[in-house]
């Protein structure tokens, strides 16, 4: 069975009412996104972090998975699908799709500010100050703020280097190092992008660019693809 890898971006998110970062132009409350979202941040002003992530997580449990989100499940019937997204939300998993690696960190995870081994599953939205793992140490969201490495980077190398078959959806390619990974594919493989703002990617063949939502054109790809398979 051939290896699919997709990467998805906050587009497929928006979609499912999810409000992105652009959509404020990369602010929240008045604050640049660095200023709610960086361990400089947590050290200032934890509260304000913390309800930046509540507001968000609150969100999601609002919220459901979308055409596209389920289109990419319908893909396992004929291929080794491997979802890589930059999206800290769980609607890939809750429409269905069995392997999603998670580059950005997931927000209804949090983990110990003592011991970052000590990660825990939220099934309510609010996390507050006082919240305290199990060796009393203070409870942070389990995202990868800026400023801080990408622990999951070399795994999705991996599993990018393999793929027979390459999509990217719902993201500009312009946030590293995830808009690098499709440089890392064989040359030789089919590769889609789809996105309203896709562009040809420099120095990457075989590219199909497919410039619409991922909720038209994704279910509209995987069709395609199912029948070639």
């Amino acid at each position: 069975m051939k290896k699919l890898v997709v990467l998805t971006g906050a587009g497929i998110s928006a979609e499912s009412g999810i409000s992105t970062f652009r959509d404020s132009n990369g602010l929240w409350e008045n604050h640049r996104i660095e200023e709610v979202a960086s361990p400089e941040a947590w050290e200032k002003d934890p509260e304000m972090v913390l309800r930046f992530y509540n507001i968000r997580r609150k969100q999601l449990f609002e919220v459901e998975p979308n055409e596209g989100h389920k289109a990419l499940v319908r893909l396992e019937e004929k291929f080794d699908v491997h979802i890589v997204t930059q999206n800290v939300d769980d609607l890939h998993e809750r429409a269905g799709s069995s392997h999603v690696l998670h580059l950005h960190g997931e927000l209804k995870k949090v983990r110990s500010t003592g011991d970052p081994s000590l990660v825990y599953m939220l099934d309510h939205w609010e996390l507050k100050m006082g919240d305290v793992c199990e060796k009393g140490h203070q409870l942070r969201p389990h995202i990868v703020w800026f400023g801080e490495p990408v622990p999951m980077f070399e795994k999705a190398l991996d599993i990018a280097r393999q793929a027979d078959v390459f999509l990217v959806i719902g993201t500009s390619m312009v946030v590293y190092p995830a808009a690098g990974l499709i440089s890392y594919t064989k040359p030789e493989i089919p590769k889609y992008y789809v996105d309203p703002k896709a562009f040809p990617v420099s120095g990457v063949s075989h590219l199909t660019v497919i410039q619409e939502k991922a909720g038209e054109g994704v279910p509209k790809l995987v069709n395609e693809l199912l029948g070639l398979a």
